[in-house]
This record gives structure tokens, sequence and C-alpha cells, in this order.
């Protein structure tokens, strides 16, 4: 295991939370393990490990472009880690006014959708 993987394991389990990774690991086959290993490694061990930036920063510019791009299916994902990485429900929903005017409001329609469904499933209260 090379260092970047074990740090971006780490960085992983803690934005994502344990049982995030651990069910994402479980999932991983030997056709898709490449793929996991890249994302962990680059992402996780390189993007959000780097210190230039909060995790904080890091949620809302990962939120705003998702939504920019219309990935919906790891909104859900990023907005649960906002939990651990400091982003509040206020600055969730400025990096989407930023996708409204930016990348467009039906993206941004459908990234706030997402997020109140989260919030309200997961009974997340605002710091």
């Amino acid at each position: 295991m090379s260092e970047r993987r074990d740090r971006g394991m780490e960085v992983r389990s803690e934005v994502l939370g344990e049982a995030h990774v651990h069910r994402a690991r479980k999932a991983t086959t030997d056709l898709d393990a490449p793929f996991q290993e890249l994302i962990t490694e680059g992402a996780w061990g390189t993007v959000w490990a780097s210190d230039a930036i909060t995790r904080r920063e890091r949620s809302m510019l990962t939120l705003a472009l998702l939504a920019a791009l219309g990935n919906f299916e790891e909104l859900e994902m990023h907005i649960r880690a906002c939990a651990n990485t400091g982003a509040s429900q206020r600055d969730v929903m400025e990096a989407f006014q930023h996708v409204g005017i930016y990348a467009g409001v039906p993206r941004a329609n459908q990234a706030i959708k997402i997020a109140k469904r989260v919030w309200d499933d997961n009974s997340i209260t605002d710091r």
C-alpha cells in the first residue's frame, strides 16, 4: 500500500464516515478495484488531503461542481459529509446560489431539492 492510498483512506473516512467507507470497500470487486484505488489516491489522498483550503471550503466547491455538472447521484453523499467538514446548511445554499447564476437555475433547483431531502431524512440541523 502506498502512503497516498493510506492517507486517502484516512481522509475519506474522516469526511464520509467509517460506515460509508466500509460499505464502499465491501462493494468493491476485482472489476472496479483499480477505479477505487484511483479515487482513493487521487481524490482523497491528494485533493482532499491537501491543506491549501479548508475541508469546509472543499465541501462547498465539491457540491457546487457536482450540481453544476448535473452529477446529482454524488450530491447526497457530499451533503451528508458536511456534518464532518464544517459546511453549514447556509454554506451549501450559498454554493447552490452560485450554481444557479453560473450554471443554471434547473441544476440549482435540483441540488436544493436533494439537500432539503437529505436534511429532512437525516434530521440534520445547522450548527
